[in-house]
């Protein structure tokens, strides 16, 4: 089941919800998501696995060409395809662009009208009507990622369009991402969030240690903050190291609800000029 959509319509806080575990880094900001992402949804009658990916859209820059590869690869593996549409901003040209490209992979197509909360049901039915013009044939589901909004009623629409056969995972499982991947995800969404203008989208982050201490009921993690300027790292620092301070609180706060444990989280920030056009650094982050 292959999540696809333009950037910034809602697709990781849509998978994050589907699967009811933090797994994609979300921010207001679009193309915050840079893998593709595994999260397995177990229910009584079905086993589904979402893949969430990037935001399709006109990439300029090596990393966001790999990005956009990532998600068309994604797609064009897709047994069923969930295409996400942002209520708020309408069906925009990107989306019916995009759309002729889903329809190319005549696969079983569920167009999922996120975001509803911000806007009036009676907003929502010119929406809709466009969308079937564009997208005919295919179910549409308007739901609230954010607020959990008809996520029951799209769960039971996937269901019904997944081929049968046996469950791949044991039914406490959530994702087939490591411990690693998701800790990574979890603190550069918080550089997202706590950053502006062009600074986020050239950050990564690299997991350097994940050691789990039994014996004294802790994680310890480090991680190093990759940017391309010496301007970038002071502003990710901020004053007196206050910034980074702030990243690693609450990075720190979503890895224990997370893993369940307490953590001590090591944060570290390294300038490394034009990572996001260096291929090998690009390959060696896996994007």
């Amino acid at each position: 089941m292959t999540i696809v959509g333009r950037p910034n319509v809602g697709k990781s806080t849509l998978l994050n919800a589907l699967v009811g575990a933090k797994l994609a880094a979300v921010s207001n900001k679009p193309q915050t998501t840079r893998n593709r992402i595994a999260g397995i949804r177990t229910l009584p009658e079905a086993q589904i696995v979402f893949l969430d990916t990037p935001g399709i859209h006109a990439a300029r820059s090596p990393l966001n060409r790999r990005m956009v590869e990532v998600a068309k690869r994604t797609l064009g593996e897709a047994e069923v395809v969930l295409f996400v549409i942002d209520a708020a901003t309408g069906l925009t040209a990107s989306d019916r662009e995009l759309a002729t490209t889903v329809k190319a992979q005549k696969v079983p197509t569920i167009v999922v009208l996120n975001k509803i909360d911000r806007l009036t049901r009676l907003a929502l039915l010119p929406i809709m009507a466009q969308i079937a013009t564009v997208m005919p044939d295919c179910e549409i589901v308007p739901t609230s990622a954010r607020k959990g909004d008809s996520l029951p009623v799209l769960l039971e629409v996937v269901s019904k369009q997944l081929p049968e056969g046996p469950r791949l995972f044991p039914e406490d499982e959530y994702t087939t991402e490591t411990e690693r991947f998701i800790a990574q995800e979890i603190v550069r969404e918080q550089i997202f969030r706590a950053t502006k203008e062009e600074v986020p989208y050239a950050t990564a982050v690299v997991i350097e240690s994940f050691e789990e201490k039994p014996d004294r009921k802790v994680v310890v993690i480090g991680a190093t903050i990759l940017v391309e300027r010496p301007n970038h790292k002071a502003i990710v620092l901020g004053a007196g190291g206050l910034q980074l301070k702030e990243i690693g609180q609450k990075a720190r706060k979503e890895l224990e609800t997370l893993l369940g444990t307490r953590v001590f989280l090591e944060l570290f920030v390294r300038v490394e000029p034009d990572w996001a056009r260096n291929g090998r650094r690009l390959d060696e982050l896996g994007i």
